[in-house]
C-alpha cells in the first residue's frame, strides 16, 4: 500500500475523488495554482460525463442530425442520381459503426484529459475513492471479494465529485438489452424497431428525437401534460409540434407503472392499465447521487433527503475543508457548471478569487431537433411576477437566414426589465441554439440592456441576426430622472 504523504512539503495538499467534469477542473486548477493533487477516479478521467454520457449521447445525436439533413436535401433543391437516374434516398444506419465511432471518441477523449493532467503534474490514481474523516482520503481496489487499500491520502482540501447514476424503478428493472438506461444504448447493433422511451424530461426527449431520426419508431410516455415539462412553454410546443410531423407519438399524462420484458421485445404498462409493445424501452427517469459508502457522514458533510451533498455558492460543504462538485452536489446537474464548481472550489480553497456561481447566469441546452437553450429569468418567472420584465420573440421563419437553409421551426426570446430595458434571460430554439445562446448569456452576465444588445453588429445574413432583431424589439423609452 502506498501512503502518499508531503509532511516536509509546504505545498497545499488536494485530494480529489471522482475525475468528471468537476473533478478534472479541480485537479486542473489546482495544479495551476502550485498545490499538491492527487485524483482518484474509478473508471476514466472525464468520468461518465464523457464516457457514457455527454459526449458519447451528443455524438449519437450528431450522426441523427446528420442523417436528418440528407433527408432534407430535397428542400434545398437537391436530388440524388444514380446512373443518370434521379432516385429517392433513404438513410440507413449502422448503429454498431455508429456506436463504436462515439465511444472511440470517448475514450480519445477520456485518454486526452488523462494526458493533460498528467503534464500538469497530477497524480492520477484509478480506484474508488472514499473519506477517511475531513482530511485524508482512502483508494481502493476490489481483489476478488476483498477491498484492498492502495493508498492513503492527507489532504488540506477535499473535493468530491463523484456524478450520478440512471435512476432505477422497481417495476422496470435494467437487464441492458431489452430495458436499457442511457449509458446502456451504446451496446446495441441495430436501430430499435419500436423504442418506447418512459421520461419527457431532457434526456428522454433527446434520445427520442435521435432514434427517430435514425429511423426507429418511437413513443415517449409523459406523466405530464407536454414534454420538457420544466422548460420554456413555448419550446416545449414547437418541439411536440416537429414530433408530431416526424411520426414520434406522444403519450401526455401517461404515467408508466412497469416495464417488463417478453421474448421478443417489452411491454410498458401505464398507470390506467393500458399497454405499449415494443422492442426496447429507455426508462429514464432522472439519477442518484454516487454518495453513498464513501465516508461522507463520517466526515460529518451534510446530505439532502435525496442523498445529494449540501453546497454553497462556492461549492464548500458543511464541512470547511470539503467542497462538492456537480451531481453528487445540490446545485444544478450540468457538466458546463460542474467544471465551475470544480475551479471556483479551488479558488475558494486556496485563497484566489473565487466568484460565487450565479444560478440566474448559467446556460443550458436541450440537444433535440431543433435544440431549445436557455439563460437567466425565464417566461413563467414574469408570469408568476417573481421578476418585472417584458418578453419579446421573434420567430426564425422571419429570419433571411433561416428561409436560406429551409428553417422552419424556431425562435429567439427576450426578457427585459420594464424599466431600464436591462436582459434578464433569453431563449432559442433552432439549429445551434447552443452556439447562439452565448450572445445572451454575456448580455445577462454584464447585464446590458436591450439597447447595448441591438447595437452590436450581426453579420447579414445570419441566425444570430434575429437576436439583435429581438433587442430592437425589446426597445422602451426609458422615463426622465428628473
Amino acid at each position: 500500500m502506498v501512503r502518499v504523504s508531503n509532511e516536509f512539503d509546504r505545498k497545499h495538499r488536494i485530494a480529489i475523488i471522482g475525475g468528471g467534469p468537476g473533478g478534472y477542473q479541480a485537479a486542473l486548477s489546482g495544479a495551476q495554482l502550485g498545490a499538491d493533487v492527487t485524483l482518484i477516479e474509478r473508471a476514466g478521467v472525464g468520468g461518465s460525463a464523457v464516457l457514457t454520457d455527454v459526449v458519447p449521447s451528443k455524438s449519437l445525436i450528431a450522426t441523427a442530425d446528420a442523417a436528418h439533413s440528407i433527408q432534407r436535401a430535397g428542400v434545398l433543391g437537391l436530388e440524388f442520381v444514380v446512373d443518370g437516374r434521379k432516385v429517392d434516398v433513404t438513410t440507413t444506419v449502422d448503429l454498431e459503426a455508429v456506436n463504436a465511432r462515439l465511444l472511440g471518441l470517448a475514450k480519445a477523449q477520456s485518454e486526452d484529459m488523462h494526458a493533460e493532467l498528467e503534464r500538469a503534474g497530477v497524480r492520477v490514481i484509478q480506484a474508488e475513492g472514499r473519506l477517511d474523516g475531513p482530511g485524508r482520503v482512502v483508494a481502493w481496489r476490489k481483489d476478488g471479494r476483498r477491498k484492498q487499500v492502495i493508498a492513503e491520502i492527507p489532504a488540506d482540501t477535499i473535493v468530491v465529485a463523484t456524478g450520478a447514476h440512471p435512476r432505477e424503478l422497481p417495476t422496470a428493472r435494467f437487464d441492458g438489452e431489452r430495458i436499457l438506461t442511457w449509458t446502456q444504448l451504446y451496446s446495441l447493433t441495430e436501430v430499435p424497431e419500436h423504442l418506447i422511451v418512459v421520461g419527457s424530461g431532457v434526456t428522454g426527449a433527446e434520445f427520442a428525437s435521435a432514434y427517430r431520426l435514425l429511423g426507429a419508431r418511437v413513443t415517449l410516455v409523459s406523466s405530464r401534460d407536454r414534454v420538457l415539462p420544466g422548460e420554456d412553454e413555448d419550446a416545449a410546443r414547437v418541439l411536440e409540434s416537429v414530433f408530431e410531423r416526424a411520426g414520434l407519438e406522444v403519450l401526455a399524462r401517461s404515467r408508466a407503472e412497469s416495464v417488463t420484458r417478453t421474448r421478443h421485445g417489452v411491454v410498458v404498462t401505464l398507470a390506467d392499465g393500458r399497454t405499449i409493445e415494443g422492442s426496447h424501452c429507455l426508462v429514464a427517469v432522472g439519477s442518484i447521487p454516487n454518495t453513498k459508502g464513501i465516508g461522507l457522514e463520517k466526515a460529518g458533510v451534510q446530505l439532502t433527503a435525496s442523498g445529494h451533498i449540501r453546497v454553497n455558492r462556492v461549492a464548500n460543504t458543511s464541512i470547511p475543508s470539503i467542497y462538492a462538485a456537480g451531481d453528487c452536489s445540490d446545485f444544478l446537474p450540468l457538466a458546463s457548471v460542474a467544471s465551475m464548481q470544480g475551479r471556483t472550489a479551488v479558488f475558494h480553497a486556496l485563497g484566489d478569487v473565487a466568484l460565487p456561481t450565479e444560478v440566474r447566469n448559467v446556460t443550458s441546452n436541450i440537444f433535440t431537433v431543433p435544440e431549445i437553450a436557455t439563460v437567466g429569468w425565464q417566461q413563467k418567472d414574469v408570469e408568476a411576477g417573481t421578476v418585472k420584465g417584458v418578453v419579446t420573440t421573434i420567430p426564425l421563419q422571419a429570419n433571411p437566414r433561416a428561409k436560406m437553409q429551409g428553417i422552419q421551426d424556431g425562435f429567439v426570446k427576450i426578457i427585459s426589465t420594464t424599466t431600464t430595458g436591462q436582459v434578464l434571460g433569453g431563449v432559442i430554439v433552432g439549429p445551434k441554439a447552443s452556439e447562439l445562446i452565448l450572445t445572451i448569456a454575456v448580455a445577462v452576465e454584464h447585464r446590458l440592456t436591450t439597447d447595448q444588445l441591438a447595437r452590436a453588429f450581426s453579420v447579414y445574413p445570419s441566425l444570430s441576426g434575429s437576436i439583435t432583431d429581438a433587442a430592437r424589439a425589446a426597445h422602451i423609452v426609458v422615463p426622465s430622472s428628473r
